[in-house]
């Protein structure tokens, strides 16, 4: 199958010194997809020229002259139109790109994703989703940073959608549901949280309950809901966290002779923790809910291996036929029309 992506090369706090290498690295091993290169191409074409001549084969740039900043109020959009982060994400809504990948201005993606792509009938927004790893294999968390304020019929939907994909890739039939709080007893919670249980304990999905932060590295759930500054605080926590414990460990092996020479005989080990707590390994986030094609979001702050990284994950979308599958799922949960599950 060819897949293409366009990259929004101009997006993130490194731009195309760390879009464009990664580009390269993710032809390199995928050898049936191509990418659409966005940005200013005097800046793009110098970093491509000494590429090999079967990877230039498979890439092209797209010239576009704007940049929407990290900094900048989503609102800004408006006024560039000719912004690598817009540009690419048109060209997945006129069908040359399959999928969309940007590291660029979080709440900008959002705002372009939804009036370009459209979501799903029911849907009001995007959620960015995210599979986080736990004990048990990953669970589907979403808000995870694109809608801050939301209302409880928004948390609602999160758990529609998060449902549909857990159902879509992972082929289970009634996945849990879980709704992120301060504790699992109903009186817990704020006012948002409460009435979003109320229409979750309503409806036809699997809703488990209430479950803490603990409970999303248990595996307690297949899915975690919750509003954008909650899940992308957790999100931002964790990695610090896995990036701390990494440390922490290099420092006690570096204490002494003996604890080096131990550090040594555990470095197979170590490895492959290093590899499983590694965040950059699971880059890349979808924004769930859109029906017109696939827009992972980047971190920001990513390197190049962690720009591969989401851009394998939106090659896999792509090949996995993710929005077809989400939209069947969706027929026969919400029906046709539209109507809450």
């Amino acid at each position: 199958m060819n897949i293409t992506i366009a990259v929004d090369c101009m997006g993130g706090d490194h731009g195309s010194v760390v879009t464009v290498p990664a580009a390269l690295a993710f032809l390199s091993k995928h050898p049936d997809a191509g990418v659409i290169l966005v940005g200013r191409e005097e800046e793009l074409a110098p970093l491509v020229k000494d590429a090999r001549a079967g990877l230039k084969s498979r890439l092209r740039i797209h010239n576009a002259t704007q940049v929407v900043g990290m900094d900048e109020a989503p609102t800004s959009v408006r006024s560039k139109k000719d912004s690598s982060m817009r540009v690419a994400l048109h060209l997945v809504k006129h069908g040359e790109a399959q999928a969309a990948v940007s590291a660029g201005n979080t709440g900008a993606l959002v705002m372009i994703s939804r009036f370009a792509l459209k979501t799903f009938p029911g849907i009001d927004r995007p959620a960015i989703c995210f599979a986080l790893p736990t004990i048990k294999g990953h669970t589907y968390a979403l808000d995870l940073g694109g809608n801050v304020d939301c209302t409880p019929e928004h948390l609602f939907q999160f758990g529609v959608m998060g449902t549909l994909l857990a159902s879509a890739l992972d082929h289970v039939d009634r996945p849990t549901v879980g709704l992120l709080n301060v504790g699992t007893e109903e009186i817990k919670g704020n006012e948002l949280t409460r009435q979003a249980a109320k229409l979750l304990q309503a409806s036809n999905l699997n809703y488990h309950g209430y479950v803490e932060g603990d409970d999303i590295f248990k595996g307690t759930t297949d899915v975690v809901v919750c509003d954008g500054f909650t899940g992308n605080v957790a999100l931002k926590t964790s990695e610090g966290l896995g990036k701390m414990l990494s440390t922490f460990l290099r420092e006690e092996f570096k204490r002494g002779p003996l604890t080096m020479l131990i550090g040594l005989i555990a470095m197979p080990l170590l490895r492959r923790f290093r590899n499983r707590a590694n965040p950059d390994r699971y880059n890349g986030a979808v924004l769930l809910g859109l029906r017109g094609g696939v827009v992972l979001k980047s971190h920001g702050s990513a390197n190049a291996f962690a720009f591969e990284q989401a851009l394998a994950r939106a090659a896999d979308a792509v090949a996995n036929d993710l929005i077809r599958r989400i939209r069947d799922r969706m027929d026969t949960m919400m029906g046709a029309n539209g109507e809450n599950v």
